[in-house]
């Protein structure tokens, strides 16, 4: 007998969802383009303007890296196959590191990163090629920590200070001071941090470097970094797992907010800006991105967004990327990439709330959306 796991289930049952509620028709279409007509609520990049469909050929595409958006992109790959028989869609969640190595390489036909490529990583990519950056959704990184019955306030000085391994109690009078009546035990903090290149390591330090001075000095940010102290464990689920459980007591890590929500795992409310102490949710990542749209970057490598403005803003967003080749080699998996993008990009938008992400602010999406017009084959676009 076939065991499927309970998270497995859920997949199968948004990913049916989107399909009722966004498709119009379970007929897989011809491959050419036709007029949009989506029933999701979210637009197409112009009115009347025409959907990128794949191609009649059978396709596999092959995707690798950030794990933060690996639960979403499982309900994507899995709705957008059951709409588009000919597509198959293989994504692995090894670390937005994985997923820079792989597309630099050309081991994949697209890669996933938290982090945008730096100048470096850009320069290592084969000569005279351009990888696009696609933004797919935001999410939140959350303070995750196992101590039974603690409401949990944290600021940024705290926080760097438990990673940095000077706050090593739960009762150390900097975190009593943040939590007025409460009965913090008198444990030891175990600190649980990623051991492999990641998107979320980027976002958490680059918010550790913006709000300790002696972070900044003695560790700094960036997707892998020498951690002063703390245990390591790969992926967004391996850190979890590492807070999770009887025999963790006392640990404290940080995860994309999904992975707080499926492991039941409590995460800090973090003062932000304005001085409020704050949840990771949708809505205040969705605040911090609406700030920030003004100053989105021409080419899309927008820094993970920290203390943004708003007192209901939270104070650790970070968009994920689809690293993408501009120019293409084979025209079948170019035309079934740039369809799925879109997909993503319009009706897989509506999946993102009720998996902890923040879908994109809408001038966002639908430069995200013009980036696939760029997309060639033998200098052809693939979507004019």
């Amino acid at each position: 007998m076939t065991v499927i796991s309970t998270k497995r289930i859920g997949v199968l049952a948004l990913a049916a969802a989107v399909l009722a509620g966004a498709c119009s028709s379970a007929a897989t279409p011809a491959p050419t383009t036709a007029p949009s007509a989506a029933a999701s609520g979210v637009a197409s990049a112009a009115p009347g303007a025409s959907v990128p469909l794949p191609p009649s050929a059978n396709v596999t595409l092959t995707g690798t890296g950030a794990t933060f958006p690996v639960p979403l992109y499982d309900v994507w790959n899995d709705a957008f196959n059951f709409k588009y028989k000919t597509v198959q869609v293989d994504y692995k969640g090894i670390g937005s590191g994985g997923g820079i190595k792989a597309i630099t390489e050309q081991t994949v036909d697209y890669g996933a990163s938290d982090a945008a490529l730096t100048e470096a990583a850009i320069a290592a990519l084969p000569a005279g090629s351009k990888v696009l950056h696609i933004p797919t959704v935001l999410g939140a990184v959350v303070v995750i920590y196992n101590v039974a019955g603690l409401d949990l306030n944290l600021d940024g000085t705290t926080v760097a200070n438990i990673f940095l391994g000077k706050i090593t109690k739960w009762n150390d009078p900097a975190i009593v001071a943040l939590n007025s009546g409460a009965t913090l035990p008198d444990l030891a903090i175990k600190v649980v941090h990623r051991s492999d290149g990641s998107g979320t390591t980027n976002a958490f330090t680059t918010y550790l470097d913006t709000v300790s001075p002696d972070w900044k000095s003695q560790v700094g940010k960036g997707t892998d970094v020498k951690w002063p102290t703390g245990i390591g464990a790969a992926g967004n689920d391996g850190v979890a797992g590492g807070v999770k459980g009887d025999a963790n007591k006392g640990a404290i890590g940080y995860v994309e907010l999904n992975y707080a929500t499926t492991a039941k795992l409590t995460s800090a409310k973090i003062k932000n800006a304005a001085g409020k102490f704050v949840a990771g949710s949708t809505a205040g990542v969705t605040a911090a991105a609406e700030g920030a749209v003004a100053s989105f970057p021409a080419d899309f490598r927008q820094a993970p967004i920290i203390n943004g403005a708003g007192d209901a803003t939270y104070p650790v967003a970070a968009y994920t990327y689809l690293l993408v080749y501009q120019a293409q080699k084979d025209a079948n998996k170019a035309q079934a990439l740039v369809a799925y993008i879109y997909w993503g990009l319009t009706d897989g938008q509506t999946t993102t709330g009720g998996l902890g992400y923040a879908r994109l602010p809408e001038p966002i999406r639908v430069k995200a959306l013009q980036q696939l017009h760029l997309i060639t084959v033998n200098g052809t676009a693939v979507w004019p």
